[in-house]
């Protein structure tokens, strides 16, 4: 069986933190036999503007073709144009540049698998259309809650992906019941989970972790984990500095383009310390040397790193966003209200003092994921949707 699979984000050499999760499950099947190739197209903007975008000169360095864990990857360039996803869906841009690939490397796949219903499911439909392929759609979070009310030309863009795929998959429950009112497509659940092979505890002591990721000893170590934007909450999460004791320090783990803010905070490099985009199997390790993650987002699919942390039993500060809720089923009352400075300080006091997260909710939370979100089992059941599609 052979997937083409069209997505926006793949993990490279040079972005090694980008669309981790993706790769989390390209992985879990081609341990099951599914011959899965990769076609990441890459915005490359009007030459006018590429000189003064940080993203252009990053996405410069991405190889247009590289093997990643036995897996083939394809990063053709195409014509990006600013706010695209607004006005000028680039769908057919992209499907151009998949298609030549797919012309160019005599690749013969006999389904396609988009994510993300813009931009990635507006070319699939395209592709798939020119190929007479049968393919699927995975919804992750801001293609629903976000992109479709841009404007009215992206929810035509999105109802189009949505109700012209041959199946439709969401990563959480919420998603299916607003996909459901946005499009009137039915859709089914599947989270794309975590390997918890990755995440046992490691060895070494939380000390001696921190000790070789260079972080301060001596203080109460929160964690972030992801992309340095103002939807994840970080400029929130910063301003709690201001009202928690000095032994409490901030550790961003990621990039983007709230970095330049948050390193003009007055802690920056003695409490708010920021490492840049790490290789995904340091995330274990950055999450394990903390004594609480946070991840105060505006809105969310169902974000991984939330898994990876409950994983390792380490206590989750999250707001009450996305699939969320759900995880935390009957706990979910531990989560807070997104752009709320002072819920967040009143969380963040409680779970240092150890009056909010006893040892049998961090249980209960391990159990939850382990039952539902263990990303081989989750697998097994695409693998199938794919077998049900084929036939």
């Amino acid at each position: 069986m052979k997937a083409l699979w069209i997505t926006s984000v793949y993990p490279s050499g040079c972005q090694p933190g980008s669309g981790v999760f993706h790769e989390t499950q390209v992985q879990a099947l081609h341990r099951l036999g599914v011959e899965v190739t990769v076609i990441s197209p890459v915005p490359r903007s009007l030459t006018f503007i590429r000189n003064f975008r940080k993203a252009d000169k990053a996405n410069k360095q991405i190889p247009a073709v590289y093997e990643r864990n036995g897996v083939k990857v394809y990063r053709p360039n195409y014509l990006a144009l600013p706010g695209q996803l607004r006005w000028a869906q680039p769908d057919r841009r992209i499907a151009a540049a998949v298609l030549k690939t797919i012309e160019d490397y005599g690749l013969a796949p006999d389904l396609i698998h988009a994510h993300f219903a813009m931009p990635s499911g507006g070319a699939a439909r395209i592709v798939a259309s020119e190929k007479g392929l049968p393919w699927i759609l995975t919804l992750h979070g801001s293609d629903v809650n976000v992109y479709p009310h841009y404007s009215s030309s992206a929810k035509k863009a999105f109802l189009q992906s949505v109700n012209m795929a041959d199946s439709v998959l969401t990563v959480a429950e919420n998603l299916q019941r607003k996909t459901k009112e946005l499009a009137g497509r039915e859709s089914a659940v599947l989270p794309i989970g975590i390997d918890l092979s990755q995440f046992q505890q490691p060895e070494q002591t939380k000390q001696q972790m921190r000790r070789l990721l260079g972080l301060p000893e001596d203080k109460k170590i929160i964690t972030f984990v992801g992309r340095l934007t103002e939807a994840k909450g970080v400029f929130e999460l910063a301003q709690t500095l201001k009202f928690l004791s000095n032994e409490v320090a901030i550790v961003f783990v990621g990039d983007g383009p709230a970095k330049d803010k948050l390193s003009r905070n007055p802690e920056f490099n003695s409490r708010l310390f920021i490492t840049g985009q790490v290789a995904n199997e340091s995330v274990r390790d950055y999450l394990f040397a903390s004594d609480l993650f946070a991840l105060p987002s505006y809105t969310e699919g169902m974000p991984t790193v939330v898994l990876e942390a409950i994983a390792l039993k380490i206590p989750v500060i999250c707001t009450a966003v996305g699939g969320v809720p759900e995880l935390f089923g009957e706990h979910r009352d531990l989560l807070i209200e997104p752009k709320s400075v002072s819920s967040l300080v009143q969380r963040i006091q409680d779970v240092l003092n150890r009056s909010l997260y006893s040892p049998k909710i961090l249980l209960d939370l391990y159990e939850q994921v382990q039952q539902n979100y263990y990303s081989h089992k989750n697998a097994i059941q695409l693998k199938e949707n794919y077998r049900n599609l084929l036939n």
